[in-house]
């Protein structure tokens, strides 16, 4: 229709229901099966441009180049048990299964399938993007903020890897969907239409996920106005509000900037130790500091992560000697990670990347986003109060010691 796939031809199937997308989590119904109930799929649906909006005040993370979706479930109403929630319990039911041991049982999995709601031509309604498909990684339970009750409510938030089609030359085939909504086939004559990766998993388990995992590679070298918000956007405003809400005492952004990196290392394969952020002087240029830990036992690995922040103009971009600087002074089994409001130029970026330096970029764009996201998860009603409190707790996080003391603790 109007040069587009509709999504409801594609996956039509002749004397079934219509797969609907009318929720957030929309859950195909179970059918009865010669070897027993099978739910077809699960579709995940997001909406960014309701994100921040009373419908819908949290923000999901889809980065399904890199193999990671995060989505927040169903349950809205303060007091309810999250479990009930339709989605949740669909999602939950499914997630005792993908995280079975057993590759009998896991044969039995129900695949989630996502997709994302696109504007197209000013239009917010009735366009769909494909997302990839996948399984549940992680589940966590939390406390959301509802803005609208001025109440607090608990979630479940689900943390899902988007696996691989390259086996398929990156095309997914909607009959392996359809193969699983009849009923006269066995779930194994439906695994032959299933993607290789999704084979794969099932045969051998989480420990498959990694190198199943959808990954698209990009040009490394990122254009300045990639790295920052779209002009008028959700996180353009945030990115302006953190601006603002430091200037005149800049130094004090150090506190969000390491809650952003702690916040991003967490979600690795390591633990993240705290650490502390330095005076003004005497800290040997560092912000703050922090430990990574990666492996177990005596062969674990430890890491010194380095930390710098700049709160500068969203319109101006870091300057290649502030780069240069927190390289200088990373020593063997150390890492930096450098957080601005501003963005990093191509040469900056160039220099980074061709002499192989060990820093991770934090530009606008992603302050904003994770801004966004702690203070949601942290259950403030706004990003200012998420600030305040940080801001509260910034002296007591302050120390003056050496960054090589955090590898004996």
């Amino acid at each position: 229709m109007d040069g587009f796939v509709n999504y409801l031809h594609a996956t039509h199937l002749e004397g079934s229901p219509r797969a609907l997308l009318e929720r957030g989590i929309n859950p195909i119904a179970s059918l009865k099966t010669v070897a027993g109930l099978r739910r077809p799929a699960i579709l995940i649906s997001s909406s960014p441009h309701r994100v921040g909006s009373v419908q819908t005040p949290w923000h999901d993370v889809f980065d399904a180049d890199n193999g990671h979706i995060r989505y927040f479930g169903d349950a809205k109403t303060p007091g309810q048990d999250p479990a009930t929630a339709p989605g949740n319990k669909a999602l939950l039911e499914a997630y005792a299964v993908h995280s079975a041991i057993e590759p009998a049982e896991r044969a039995a999995a129900t695949p989630i399938v996502f997709y994302r709601r696109t504007t197209v031509n000013g239009v917010q309604k009735g366009y769909l993007t494909f997302q990839g498909y996948g399984v549940i990684e992680r589940v966590e339970r939390l406390t959301q903020f509802d803005p609208r009750r001025n109440a607090s409510f608990a979630n479940y938030v689900y943390d899902f890897a988007v696996l691989a089609q390259s086996a398929e030359h990156e095309l997914f085939d909607w009959g392996w969907i359809n193969a699983r909504r009849d009923p006269s086939l066995t779930t194994a004559q439906t695994q032959a239409l299933a993607p290789a990766a999704w084979r794969n998993w099932i045969a051998n388990g989480p420990s498959a996920i990694p190198r199943n995992r959808r990954h698209s590679s990009k040009l490394r070298v990122v254009k300045p106005r990639e790295q920052m918000p779209e002009p008028g956007s959700r996180n353009a405003k945030i990115l302006q509000q953190v601006y603002e809400y430091y200037e005149g005492r800049k130094a004090r952004f150090e506190g969000l900037a390491y809650a952003i990196t702690r916040r991003l290392l967490s979600g690795v394969s390591g633990r993240f130790t705290e650490g502390w952020i330095t005076p003004g002087s005497g800290d040997g240029g560092a912000d703050f500091i922090a430990r990574l830990d990666i492996g177990q036992g005596f062969g674990a690995v430890r890491q010194i992560v380095y930390g710098q922040a700049k709160c500068i103009a969203p319109t101006s971009g870091v300057d290649g000697k502030d780069i240069a600087r927190t390289v200088a002074r990373l020593k063997r089994g150390w890492f930096g990670v450098f957080v601005t409001t501003s963005y990093f130029s191509e040469p900056v970026q160039r220099e980074v990347i061709e002499d192989e330096y060990p820093v991770l970029l934090v530009a606008g764009d992603s302050v904003a986003e994770n801004t966004f996201v702690l203070a949601e998860e942290a259950g403030h009603p706004s990003v200012l109060s998420f600030l305040e409190a940080l801001d509260a707790d910034f002296e007591a996080m302050k120390a003056r010691r050496r960054p090589e003391e955090i590898l004996h603790e």
